[in-house]
């Protein structure tokens, strides 16, 4: 085993720190030698992430046109262009290349997720090098550096922390810890979780407080955000329903294609037919049958999709990832900053025996603090100011505003006592200056409080104000106050009753002390706040739900989704916030421990019946979404961390934060919230469901007029007559009617309820039973309707072009009238609006225009063999055409009438 398999294979936290030292050759006062240094670079290369190399840019263009779709399109742009049709055949080659393009220019953004990670990583350090300090980039540290850390530094590699003095590490773009790590030096056990590694502190985090040293154990790829870039590059990114849908459409339809052009060419041959005419009429056949308009209907209206969900606060970045939020089953979701503001709030306050809550979220200071069980008015008491008093001024904090968002500069926990002092009316400014800051003992883990010493106690004393664990406060006090200030015997059982019932809901809880000194000096020491202090209460905090976390959950439900939250949080915490924003059963909370000895059909059990995970680690996110998905759900994913990056890419759709978050969590993900609120997302569902009912209105209007034209060439086949429509004129219908007809429908408005029903289940086809029988029965009359006219017209001595074009007006007249059919699914058009599209409207206009033109017009006759037509084969074409539309309105009532009796 050479040295870095060594390295890879130690569990660095359980080592003691000399045995690291030992194990790296390196020194904790002098660090390595220059020459060593140098040597070890050579020897494990830069401290940087690198890219792993994929398919090259031709083969991911290439790769676009690897589709059954495309190749029916291909197909038909060569059939077109040799008929010498080349408009026709560029505007399809057109579409094919458009379609290929924006594949290629979403896969590229992919990429940019690996580049994002190697940026986390750039960084500067100081390091020890032969016992002299210096500051290099932190792309040549090695392993065995010994790194000096303070407040404010981004942590360059993986250490094995030596030394530490009050370090704290925030830690939750990586495990979703909410607040702040305290890091110590001493080891841990073998088996300790990844987020409760203490001793360790990791590549890319964040130093808020104290000073560190610890030695390098891990560089690059090799370190925890390497190996989650190693995840991203390793996940397979799932396909959309509809393009898996899609994709099986396709296939079907091109061996049908192929198929019933075979039989033609087949049958005409054997009724003596000569060949090319033969070859012309599976022209015609394979023209018809292809819906040329489909992948543009489909890009246009999941473009629209995108610009409506944008105006909700929702980017797409992935066109598909539209159509798939319509589909979502289960929806993923961390918790800090997701569910969750990500700033700390206290909650509720105890004070002189009265409990407190605190109204407000975050860091904004607004809000009031009103008395449990009291009047809805603010809550004023001589304790309850001391109180927030200590938690103001036992502070390093500070709160600040920037572009009209309220943030902390400091410890989020602090942060969150400045914020309530605030809300308890009290003045950042005024309390300060009235008592003048003297000296401080800052929070050690040995001792467990903070403390602060001011002037202007009584008779010329000075005030010491502590905060701290509940338990180390309380062996230093043995008074209290009551309601109005007066010192009153400490009741500890009492307090700690309050406590636990604090911490049940989930809240960090801190308690408060003052105690006054005559000492002399300016100087606070430990013994001078070791005992007599009076105890001032507690305040109890968490990282709260967002308040449309709560309503969105509940519209979810409603929809038939199931919302779970997975985080790398306390198992408490989880709970407790699982709790207020109405999750399913949010006591069972299973974490990351009890994951790890799950074998694969355990997991999806407890996948499918779990609605919260604690202490979850990057691995396992990625193994929940994919056991989920195993299920047949479509997962959308959302988080905001370096962490939440690989799920993000498996998930059928990752949702990340625009503010809050990481630029991996974004490049990762399909779609970014702007206003980083979890409701968004059901309104990007909402917006999803209407494009996916669009597509099926779409999908259901074309398919009718490509089985009727494949229908008439056959039937003239068979029949042994001239076709009543040419290849020519079928790519007229098809090109035109798809753009001013159906792709009208891409702006059809959502219908009312459409949140009140269940998502689409993954396993259920495109177009349902009843679907494709409406589709068979319209093509049906478009056959009856074409073909008997075209007959009609003959034998009343009209040319063969006349005849063919009243064919050609039949096909388009019954689509005009079919499309006001399909402006809904279930009801009828009236029931919706008739004039609550005014695209359609727009778009049968240009129709007839065109229909006019292509009818009378000399020049169209000539190059599209028309012919003028007369009134009376108008009012023929027309009735046809309603007949069409009175078929499908009859078939929708009698089936609502059918359901309603149900």
């Amino acid at each position: 085993m050479d040295m870095m398999e060594s390295l890879i294979a130690k569990h660095w936290h359980h080592l003691p720190t000399d045995e690291a030292l030992d194990l790296l050759d390196s020194d904790k006062d002098k660090g390595l030698d220059v020459s060593e240094a140098e040597r070890r670079r050579k020897q494990f290369g830069p401290n940087v992430i690198t890219a792993k190399k994929g398919q090259s840019a031709i083969a991911r263009l290439l790769l676009q046109f690897h589709q059954p779709l495309i190749y029916i399109m291909i197909a038909a742009g060569v059939i077109t262009a040799s008929l010498q049709e080349w408009v026709d055949a560029g505007v399809i080659f057109g579409v094919v290349l458009v379609n290929a393009t924006i594949g290629f220019i979403q896969e590229s953004k992919a990429v940019k997720a690996m580049e994002a990670l190697a940026r986390t990583m750039t960084t500067e350090a100081t390091v020890l090098r032969a016992g002299d300090k210096r500051r290099i980039s932190a792309v040549g540290l090695v392993p065995g550096d010994v790194v000096l850390l303070q407040s404010g530094d981004k942590v360059p590699a993986d250490m094995r922390l030596i030394q530490t003095r009050n370090v704290q590490i925030d830690e939750s773009a990586l495990t979703g810890e909410s607040v702040p790590v305290e890091k110590k030096p001493e080891p841990l056990g073998r088996d300790t979780p990844l987020a409760d590694r203490k001793n360790i502190a990791y590549a890319s985090t964040l130093v808020t407080y104290g000073l560190g040293r610890g030695v390098v154990v891990a560089i690059g790829d090799n370190t925890e955000v390497g190996r989650i870039s190693q995840l991203i590059a390793s996940t397979e990114e799932m396909q959309t329903p509809l393009t898996r849908k899609i994709a099986d459409f396709s296939n079907v339809l091109l061996y049908v294609i192929l198929g019933l052009a075979g039989i033609t060419f087949a049958v005409g041959l054997i009724r003596g037919e000569s060949a090319f005419n033969m070859f012309m009429a599976s022209v015609a056949l394979s023209v018809g049958a292809i819906p040329e308009g489909l992948p543009a209907a489909m890009t246009i209206t999941l473009a629209i999709g995108v610009a409506r969900m944008a105006k909700r606060r929702a980017i797409i970045r992935k066109l598909t990832a539209v159509e798939t939020l319509g589909s979502t089953t289960v929806i993923c979701s961390d918790k800090t900053g997701t569910l969750t503001e990500n700033e700390m709030t206290v909650r509720e306050i105890m004070a002189g025996g009265e409990r407190f809550e605190v109204s407000g979220q975050g860091y904004a200071p607004s809000g009031r603090i009103i008395k449990q069980g009291g009047p809805d008015v603010p809550a004023r008491s001589t304790a309850l100011t001391e109180c927030l008093k200590a938690g103001l001024l036992c502070n390093d904090s500070l709160l600040l505003e920037k572009d009209g968002r309220w943030g902390i500069h400091g410890d989020p926990t602090e942060g969150a006592l400045i914020v309530s002092a605030i809300k308890g009316g009290l003045s950042y400014d005024a309390v300060r200056a009235e008592l003048p800051h003297v000296d401080t003992i800052p929070f050690e883990s040995q001792h467990r409080y903070m403390a602060s010493l001011y002037e202007g106690g009584p008779d010329n004393t000075k005030v010491a104000y502590l905060k701290g664990s509940v338990e180390a406060i309380l062996d230093r006090c043995v008074w209290t106050l009551d309601a109005a200030g007066r010192l009153i015997e400490l009741d500890r059982v009492t307090i700690h009753n309050n406590m636990e019932e604090m911490a049940g809901q989930g809240l960090r809880v801190l308690a408060f002390a003052k105690g006054h000194l005559n000492n002399g000096t300016n100087a606070l020491n430990h013994v001078d706040v070791a005992s007599d202090l009076v105890f001032l209460g507690m305040q109890g905090m968490i990282d709260p739900p967002r308040a449309e976390s709560v309503v969105a959950i509940r519209n979810c439900r409603t929809a038939g989704i199931h919302v779970k939250m997975i985080t790398g949080d306390h198992a408490l915490t989880a709970s407790a916030i699982a709790k207020q924003i109405g999750l399913e059963n949010p006591s069972n909370v299973v974490t990351g421990k009890d994951l790890t000895g799950l074998s694969d059909p355990e997991l999806i059990e407890t996948a499918g019946k779990t609605s919260v995970f604690a202490r979850v680690s990057p691995e396992q996110k990625l193994r929940l979404v994919e056991a989920i998905q195993s299920r047949g759900n479509i997962v959308a994913m959302t988080g905001d961390g370096v962490n939440d990056a690989p799920a993000l890419k498996r998930a059928d759709i990752g949702v990340a934060m625009g503010v809050t978050g990481t630029d991996v969590a974004k490049e990762a993900a399909s779609m970014v919230l702007t206003d980083d609120n979890f409701a968004s997302i059901e309104a990007a569902v909402e917006e999803g469901r209407g494009v996916f009912d669009n597509l099926t209105k779409f999908i259901i209007w074309t398919l009718p007029t490509n089985i009727g034209e494949g229908l008439v060439v056959l039937a003239a086949i068979f029949a042994g007559v001239t076709l009543p429509i040419e290849p020519v004129q079928i790519l007229w219908i098809n090109m035109t009617t798809a753009v001013l007809l159906g792709l009208m429908l891409a702006f059809e408005p959502k219908e009312p309820g459409i949140m009140t029903r269940p998502p689409r289940s993954p396993k259920a086809p495109i177009l349902t039973r009843e679907l494709i029988w409406r589709i068979f029965s319209v093509s049906a009359l478009m056959l009856i309707g074409s073909f008997g006219l075209f007959r009609w017209e003959l034998m009343r001595g009209a040319s063969i072009a006349e005849a063919r074009t009243v064919a050609v007006n039949v096909f388009v007249m019954v689509e005009i009238f079919y499309l006001f059919n399909c402006r809904s699914l279930t009801k009828s058009v009236l029931d919706i609006g008739l004039f609550s599209n005014p695209w359609v409207w727009a778009g049968v206009g240009g129709m007839l225009v065109l229909q006019a033109l292509y009818t009378y017009l000399p020049a169209m006759n000539l190059m599209f063999h028309s012919a003028p037509i007369s009134l009376e084969a108008w009012a023929r074409i027309l009735a046809v055409a309603t007949i069409a539309f009175l078929v499908v309105g009859v078939e929708k009532w009698l089936r609502q009438r059918i359901v309603k009796r149900r």
